[in-house]
């Protein structure tokens, strides 16, 4: 019964990280329909959030892991190879990606063109968040089954992190659809592969699951962050003529991700 009710506790506590993505799904109520100034910064909030989590907390958290299991050389080297391999996931998953800009549409307005630019960047961010998200669930049910402590800090802080994330996923599929429900509901469901993460490690992945292959797993998804900022969030920017507000929204979203992991 009360093995039951650890279970219980930790999914909870899974869920509240993933919840608060819905968080910052909702500055998309909040957003001004035709503030270009405001989606170009919020662009770069989102890459200045995905480049600093990447580079600053997960490759070396992950060559901190393999170093446990292989000389600091080899570690490095695999840590690599994963964050590669997760560039070259996500650049195939987008050559897969229909095109917006159909060659018989040559005549389509510039903003219908960017707005459909945008969708897909939306769509792609959620996709992105929800692979992170996912191993993210089950380090946090692990972290809640083994020690209380040691889970609440955790789900905070990813909690916090989860909040731009869900700005991230928001901000462009409301522009690109005005639909203020379509993006609350697409950045909701990208945090929920938080619980959906947990629920699958405890069914299913908990017995193979490796030090080596959590580690792998956060370069990966490194590689699948820093892909998604430097082809669809920063060209974003640049497209609406307001590039300081862009690098501005770069340099805030570093900051807001710095702040967060201090609370660690």
């Amino acid at each position: 019964m009360m093995m039951n009710q650890d279970i219980l506790i930790a999914l909870g506590l899974t869920m509240i990280a993933g919840l608060s993505t819905g968080i910052g799904s909702l500055i998309a109520f909040f957003a001004k329909r035709t503030n270009t100034r405001f989606l170009s910064a919020a662009l770069g909030v989102s890459a200045g959030v995905m480049i600093y989590v990447s580079f600053m907390e997960l490759m070396p958290e992950s060559v901190e892991l393999l170093k446990e299991l292989y000389s600091e050389k080899t570690a490095t080297l695999y840590m690599l190879l994963a964050f590669f391999a997760g560039i070259a996931m996500i650049a195939i998953i987008d050559r897969l990606v229909p095109e917006d800009e159909n060659p018989h549409e040559v005549h389509l307005e510039k903003e219908e063109k960017h707005k459909k630019h945008l969708k897909r960047t939306g769509f792609m961010m959620a996709l992105a968040i929800g692979i992170h998200n996912f191993p993210e669930g089950l380090a946090t049910f692990a972290s809640a089954l083994t020690n209380m402590e040691v889970a609440i800090p955790i789900v905070f802080a990813i909690a916090i992190h989860n909040i731009p994330e869900g700005i991230a996923v928001s901000v462009p599929l409301y522009y690109a659809t005005q639909s203020r429900r379509k993006a609350f509901w697409y950045s909701f469901l990208s945090g929920m592969a938080e619980p959906v993460g947990a629920l699958a490690g405890y069914l299913f992945l908990q017995p193979f699951w490796t030090p080596a292959l959590n580690a792998s797993l956060l370069a990966f998804v490194s590689g699948i962050m820093v892909y998604i900022s430097f082809d669809e969030l920063l060209p974003g920017t640049e497209k609406y003529g307001h590039h300081h507000y862009g690098v501005a929204g770069v340099i805030l979203g570093m900051a807001i991700m710095a702040g967060s992991l201090l609370l660690l």
